[in-house]
């Protein structure tokens, strides 16, 4: 089954943060790539993303063409995510922890996908496991944290993803992916850590079109 490239649009969002986990855990099993120090410190980084069982945070995110919209999202691993656009923005991305489900409530549409279909699944698996598929190439360090830089090592056209951290305490800041043809999407990050468990229908998304149906 093939993801419309429009769905793939919409869960660009789940797409890179699921290759954030991935990127930086492949640096642990490729010292040729990495200096010791900086192995150590995308370990340092592994460490932490692996602890964040439980997160909430607020997300801005930047298209190619400098569209900016904004939202809250939620990690509950194992196998529970949700993105939740703000207004006028009707879209919401939620992950079950078997399929991932993307409602507009404006247009009054729903869709899902297969949770192993998308990247997701990679971030939200209960042991996140090391994928010798993709090489961290570059790590920079800045005054006020790290930043490093991935992408496939078996197609290395399609692009790359560059993770950034604070440095002290340690915390994801946000992230950039750049496709094929030099587009990126950046994702700045607000007020990430950890946060209270939600109840697992939380991240269970009704069809909008049922629930407008059954308010008449």
């Amino acid at each position: 089954m093939q993801i419309p490239r429009a769905a793939r649009r919409r869960l660009i969002v789940f797409g890179v943060l699921a290759l954030s986990a991935q990127s930086v855990l492949a640096a642990a099993p490729a010292p040729s790539r990495l200096s010791a120090p900086d192995a150590a410190l995308a370990a340092r980084a592994v460490a932490y993303l692996q602890a964040l069982t439980t997160a909430k945070g607020r997300f801005v995110q930047t298209d190619a063409r400098g569209q900016v919209t904004q939202g809250t999202f939620w990690l509950q691993r194992p196998g529970r995510a949700r993105f939740e656009y703000d207004p006028p923005s009707g879209l919401v991305i939620a992950s079950d922890g078997y399929k991932v489900t993307v409602v507009d409530r404006r247009l009054k549409t729903i869709q899902s996908y297969p949770l192993g279909l998308t990247p997701l699944s990679l971030f939200l698996a209960r042991d996140i496991r090391l994928d010798k598929g993709v090489a961290v190439t570059v790590v920079d360090r800045a005054a006020s944290g790290f930043s490093i830089t991935a992408r496939d090592a078996r197609k290395k056209t399609e692009g790359q993803i560059v993770l950034t951290f604070a440095a002290l305490p340690i915390a994801l800041t946000g992230w950039t992916i750049t496709d094929s043809q030099g587009r990126a999407v950046r994702i700045s990050l607000i007020d990430f850590g950890p946060a209270a468990q939600r109840d697992r229908k939380f991240f269970e998304l009704a069809d909008p079109a049922h629930a407008a149906a059954a308010s008449t």
